[in-house]
């Protein structure tokens, strides 16, 4: 077993690469402090991949009067789209309102009305709807984003796709994220701002010694084993971050994690424009119907309890039919299960409030910190995809409270790998790749630019024709650029390809994937034999 010598104690040991985790090796490698983060599978491989891909303030949470982790997330939207133009942007959602539509009974603003406004009990008056909205358009403030309209749908695009019944809608702005895409440029800023990244790494045990801490950790693909030492621990382990708890590390404390499941499917695209929907069901949940990929339609998700970390998290046929039945409720195409081309379910990590029900459960995220024996360990728990940089600046003022000292903090709209052009620039960025490369389609320059930004030039370095990008996997997928997936952001499957640095697994065949985990296989073997010679 290799053991770290004590000059290489480091100040920061992050468990978990999702995006908390890499948010806040990002955060303090900026600051100056040596950091080793530790993935047990593929960056973003769990949780965060597996999102509604959504940057919103989380409207329906006003009926729970967490006021607090609303305003937040709608402070953050437009921050975040300053710092990655490439993988997230605007998109106008539409809320249709019938009279019957009800409250989930249990919330408190369903409470509160029932008490003031009998009458009403139960219902979501149109009123109340657009004073939501308006708290939603003043909370957070807005410079980018445009704020609510009424839509009457009748002969609109929007309304076209609808059950008569529905005619008025409310729209309003949110914005879209490629989730895993999202965890992976933080690795990579993180990684060049001086941190060690290592996937693939599994932590087993963490004791305290001296005022310090010693890390086991397992190469989870050969077996080899390595000890660190670390000035601070960081549990970031998402879904796991309970079992790191009592079970690696052998502290027991009062808080914990419930285990929420999202599952959603994937059809066919269901209607031709690119705004999103936002529906209400007869229960009092909410689920998305948003254009996806271009020719997809994503819907979801589900809340419902999930057991087990270890037990990786499926569609079940019930929450299946219940995103069918929910979604033909409102549309005039009735889907069935053949409409369906995929599905994924991601497990959310919420702290445990005692709440009464999933989605009851508050998705704020807690801190928690043990300094017990000298050796300073944090714990995160709950957490949302909008709030992960405040998340990491939370975190750092804890650290900044041990490390007296430390840099303030800096990620406010510092871009991304990739993200250095203009918030409204991508059509330019498109227009100029295809000048510089006229082999690219439109399609192709497009998702180029979508995954990469102004990394995509280094992608294509030097390549004059199609041809010298090499083998080609299919869906424009090239040689070329899973070497640079490869090399650049910790790819090592044809999984952390085609469903985490990018979604074209909705265009491969099982084949072609086939091949293209063979290829990696093979590249991989052969960079390990140039290695060792």
């Amino acid at each position: 077993m290799e053991r770290s010598p004590e000059h290489d104690c480091v100040d920061l040991f992050v468990i978990g690469g999702g995006i908390n985790g890499t948010g806040i090796a990002r955060d303090a490698a900026g600051r100056g402090l040596s950091v080793t983060l530790a993935e047990m599978g593929d960056l973003g491989g769990a949780t965060s991949s597996a999102s509604t891909k959504l940057f919103h303030g989380g409207l329906r949470y006003l009926e729970y009067f967490e006021v607090r982790l609303v305003r937040e997330s709608l402070a953050e939207r437009e921050v975040l789209l300053r710092a990655m133009p490439h993988i997230a942007w605007p998109m106008r959602f539409v809320l249709p309102w019938h009279p019957d539509m009800r409250f989930e009974s249990t919330t408190p603003a369903a409470r509160l009305l029932g008490r003031v406004m009998p009458w009403l009990r139960g219902r979501r008056p149109a009123w109340m709807i657009r004073l939501g909205l308006f708290m939603y358009d003043t909370l957070g403030g807005r410079t980018i984003l445009p704020g609510t309209t009424t839509l009457r749908l009748r002969g609109t695009a929007e309304g076209a796709p609808l059950q008569d019944a529905f005619e008025t809608a409310f729209e309003y702005s949110d914005c879209w994220v490629e989730d895993s895409r999202l965890v992976v440029l933080n690795a990579r800023d993180a990684e060049a701002r001086g941190a060690d990244i290592r996937v693939r790494t599994r932590v087993t045990a963490a004791t305290r010694h001296d005022g310090l801490w010693t890390i086991h950790t397992e190469d989870t693909e050969t077996g080899a084993r390595h000890t660190h030492r670390a000035r601070i621990l960081v549990n970031a382990g998402g879904p796991w971050v309970a079992e790191i708890l009592r079970g690696r590390l052998r502290i027991n404390g009062p808080d914990g994690v419930r285990l929420v499941r999202g599952s959603h499917i994937v059809t066919r695209r269901l209607f031709d424009h690119n705004k999103c929907y936002f529906l209400q069901g007869a229960d009092g949940r909410i689920i998305f119907a948003i254009p996806y990929e271009g020719d997809f339609t994503l819907i979801g998700t589900t809340d419902v309890e999930h057991a087990d970390p270890d037990q990786p998290p499926e569609c079940t046929q019930a929450e299946r039919d219940y995103l069918l039945a929910f979604a033909n409720r409102y549309f005039r195409r009735q889907l069935t299960a053949d409409d369906i081309v995929h599905t994924y379910s991601g497990v959310r990590p919420l702290h445990d409030d005692g709440a009464s029900s999933a989605t009851a459960a508050t998705r704020d995220y807690t801190i928690t910190r043990d300094t017990t024996g000298g050796a300073p360990l944090l714990s995160v728990f709950g957490g949302k995809i909008t709030t992960y940089r405040r998340l990491a600046e939370s975190v750092m003022d804890e650290v900044a409270r041990l490390r007296p000292g430390l840099p303030g903090r800096w990620t406010a709209g510092v871009p991304l790998p990739g993200g250095d052009f203009a918030v409204d620039g991508v059509g330019a960025l498109i227009d100029r790749l295809r000048a510089d490369h006229p082999f690219l389609t439109q399609a192709w320059a497009m998702r180029l630019v979508r995954a990469y930004g102004t990394d995509a030039w280094a992608v294509l370095a030097g390549a004059r024709d199609a041809a010298d990008l090499g083998h080609d996997f299919g869906a424009t997928l090239t040689e070329r650029e899973v070497a640079w997936l490869m090399r650049h952001e910790y790819a090592r499957t044809a999984d952390d390809v085609l469903w985490r640095r990018g979604k074209l697994g909705l265009r491969l065949d099982a084949r072609a994937a086939r091949g293209l985990g063979d290829w990696m296989a093979d590249r991989r073997r052969g960079d390990a034999r140039t290695a060792a010679e």
